[in-house]
């Protein structure tokens, strides 16, 4: 797909080379030199739009002054037919392209012949990748912090998909071990409850308080009867399978609502019951990696951490001072860890299902279990330090009236996504959510995401949008239909608003291919906020309705391209481009 910024550097690159050869050939510069220059887009673009350092690069080995090189590659410069108008020397021996109207309507041409797909890349070369995402605990409803890493893992794979990655997306539902057990015991001690009095049975300390339980074991006593809740030990087995059967379906819908769909649905107790866990955790010995101490088997995950960290370029000094520790893979009592079966899902992912990238999207308090997964991995030939990538997500800080929440009204805990999506749009959701770098932490405030005023971001965005379509619906009133691009003479677009907008759009495929690259789908945000404001400018300033009629096509065409953009960044987000508000 067509890359407009990368495509005038390439020419710069390619016409700075053509006309050193063609110097080179007269005898003006030496002839055989090779010249590692950059080509770059300068913070000031009063005095170009692109800056090549070919002739300070080469100075050393031409044994000639930089501004003397310069001189002589603009003298020999052909620039009839390429993207720039111009090529002057500044400073110490810069070459500065400023753009021509080649250029400007071929960023046009581009976003009309693309359509949807502009901006799409091919870095992914179609390689599988999954992004895992949210894989709350079924235990009860989801909370803020699933709400941002939902958005953030949806957005991710949306644009790693555009980057030519073959995108899976998966919930892996932790539905066994220690804290389905206290989600069963939780459920049996409000039956309890409900049945003696609270009273006369007492809750356990580490059990599951929100009011969500009680509404299960209501649930369960009313469906089953008193007389179906027999010793605890008897039927934790189906309170569990009772909740889980209501909760699992409460989580998919409340994301279905979020706009998130999944590939997927992955049950940790499939590895269990397949054996899978038992498996990964032999296959970890076979390779000497565990060891047995009292009673419970060990990873070496020690060792392994000194292997990832030196061959990392940390020196055997730096690795001595860490505080390493082994983890436990199955307790004395037979019982496998999280961390084991952690372990093997990852397995699955890359040995069973072949997935040449994996993302995980966590919380940053998961921090430290990042390096032990990859080096377990490692340790099973998985190469898990560059194919297991954690984006961390930091904490989310609900605010009203200035001041947090942080009490749900339904739970009596932290704000669950249900809760928050009957307060505002699914769109400010999304939008807020995925505005700032997943590293950062992020102040959502609720009133800011209910306004309709330019100081709300997806108000601002979605407005130019509609903006723009109730400009156009009004010239079509008029008689002015938008024309193709080919139709259109761009050199009449010469306002620096009307410049500025055209860089704007050309700017789209890098942002993306950068978002996908990073792992921080936030910069869609930042480009449409920045784009927006683009808009706004060229619309207060130029006027689309004009007497000349060639002025007045390119700038209708400039407003529809503009259109077409922020609809095709607003549903990456999964946000919706309204035509009217």
């Amino acid at each position: 797909m067509t890359n407009m910024i990368q495509a005038a550097r390439d020419q710069v690159a390619a016409l700075t080379q053509a006309a050193y050869e063609k110097a080179a050939a007269a005898g003006v510069l030496p002839a055989g030199v090779q010249v590692n220059a950059t080509v770059e887009i300068p913070k000031d673009t009063s005095h170009g739009d692109y800056a090549s350092n070919v002739a300070m690069a080469g100075a050393r080995a031409m044994r000639m002054a930089p501004r003397q090189i310069a001189q002589t590659i603009v003298d020999n410069l052909e620039l009839e037919g390429s993207y720039f108008s111009k090529a002057e020397i500044a400073g110490p021996g810069f070459l500065n392209f400023t753009l021509g109207p080649r250029w400007y309507g071929e960023v046009l041409s581009a976003v009309e012949r693309e359509g949807a797909a502009y901006g799409s890349g091919s870095e992914g070369a179609g390689r599988k990748v999954m992004v895992e995402f949210v894989s709350a605990n079924p235990t009860g409803p989801m909370h803020m912090g699933n709400a941002r890493g939902g958005v953030l893992g949806d957005t991710l794979a949306n644009v790693l998909a555009r980057d030519g990655w073959n995108v899976w997306k998966e919930f892996y539902v932790n539905d066994a071990g220690n804290q389905i057990n206290k989600f069963a015991r939780s459920i049996f001690a409000r039956c309890m409850q409900l049945m003696l009095g609270e009273e006369n049975y007492e809750f356990p300390e580490d059990g599951y308080h929100g009011e969500d339980i009680r509404e299960l074991a209501q649930a369960f006593l009313d469906q089953e009867g008193e007389a179906s809740v027999t010793p605890e030990e008897a039927c934790l087995k189906y309170m569990a399978e009772f909740g889980l059967e209501r909760n699992i379906p409460k989580m998919r819908e409340d994301l279905c609502k979020y706009g998130i769909e999944y590939d997927q649905w992955f049950l940790e107790s499939s590895l269990h019951s397949g054996g899978y866990v038992v498996e990964t955790v032999q296959l970890l010995t076979d390779k000497g990696w565990t060891y047995e101490k009292d009673g419970a088997l060990w990873l070496n995950t020690t060792e392994l951490l000194k292997k990832k960290y030196l061959a990392e370029g940390k020196t055997q000094e730096q690795v001595d001072k860490l505080d390493l520790k082994d983890d436990v893979l199955r307790r004395a009592n037979g019982f496998y860890t999280y961390f084991a079966a952690d372990i093997a899902y990852h397995r699955n992912k890359f040995e069973e299902r072949k997935f040449d990238l994996v993302i995980n999207i966590w919380g940053a308090d998961h921090h430290g279990h990042v390096a032990r997964l990859q080096a377990a991995l490692d340790g099973l030939g998985l190469d898990g330090s560059h194919r297991l990538v954690i984006v961390l997500m930091q904490l989310v800080n609900l605010l009203q009236d200035g001041q947090p929440v942080r009490m749900s009204k339904r739970t009596g805990k932290a704000i669950a996504l249900h809760d928050l999506l009957d307060e505002i749009s699914v769109d400010a959701a999304r939008y807020y959510f995925n505005n700032r770098t997943p590293s950062s932490p992020l102040d959502f405030d609720l009133d800011l995401a209910v306004r309709q005023d330019s100081e709300n971001p997806v108000y601002y965005v979605q407005y130019a949008h509609a903006r723009i379509c109730s400009l156009l619906a009004r010239m079509r009133e008029s008689g002015a239909e938008v024309c193709g691009a080919r139709q259109i003479d761009a050199s009449v677009l010469s306002q620096p608003e009307e410049l500025a907008l055209v860089k704007s759009l050309a700017q789209y495929p890098e942002e993306l291919h950068m978002a996908a690259r990073d792992y921080d789908p936030s910069r869609i945000n930042r480009y449409l906020t920045a784009l927006a404001g683009d808009f706004h400018r060229f619309y207060n300033t130029c006027r689309c309705m004009v007497d000349d009629p060639c002025l007045q096509a390119a700038r209708l065409k400039l407003a529809d391209a503009t259109r077409a953009v922020l609809a095709n960044g607003l549903n990456l987000l999964g946000v919706t481009a309204p035509e009217k508000m």
